[in-house]
């Protein structure tokens, strides 16, 4: 009898598939001297942003490496796990506030979950209903509940600085909200 570990088995590394990625690594670890760096955010800052790769954020800053944890995710919603991490970050690597900066032109605010399901499932033949996807109907209201989820949640420090601000992907501006 084989279980689900035993049937996982590793695999050679796919190299012509990320082919692109190793020659800009390699590129990369060329010129790499090293780093003093330890881990901690220099500045203090976390910031939640989306996965869409239009989006620097620590240049869109004016921050360097080292400076700032940058947590990711489609949308750039707070979730279970980025509320693990900001855990993690306060009590461990130095961030004392907290920027929620979703932005404008988000594929997540451009459907609904029922349609983003529907779409996938027509187009791909996948049933993803099980995912939530925690698309945006209003992104200001969903910033509102994001920064007030973090202000809110029990195991993060009460003097943790947070609020929210959107990145206007056509302008590089950032508009802060109050939230």
């Amino acid at each position: 009898m084989t279980n689900a570990h035993d049937s996982a088995q590793a695999t050679t590394f796919p190299s012509d598939a990320f082919a692109d990625a190793l020659e800009g690594n390699a590129h990369y670890a060329e010129g790499f001297g090293g780093t003093d760096l330890t881990g901690r955010a220099r500045r203090g800052l976390a910031v939640v942003t989306c996965m869409d790769s239009r989006i620097e954020p620590l240049s869109l800053l004016g921050m360097e490496q080292g400076d700032v944890k940058i947590l990711r995710n489609a949308g750039a919603r707070v979730t279970d796990d980025v509320l693990r991490t900001l855990v993690l970050a306060t009590y461990f690597l130095g961030v004392d506030r907290v920027l929620v900066m979703p932005h404008t032109d988000c594929k997540m605010a451009s459907a609904t979950e029922a349609e983003l399901h529907q779409r996938i499932s027509e187009e791909h033949g996948v049933d993803t209903r099980s995912v939530e996807f925690r698309t945006v109907e209003d992104q200001e209201e969903a910033l509102r509940y994001d920064v007030a989820r973090i202000r809110a949640y029990p195991l993060l420090p009460p003097d943790l600085v947070v609020a929210g601000a959107v990145y206007d992907v056509r302008t590089g501006r950032l508009c802060p909200r109050d939230v």
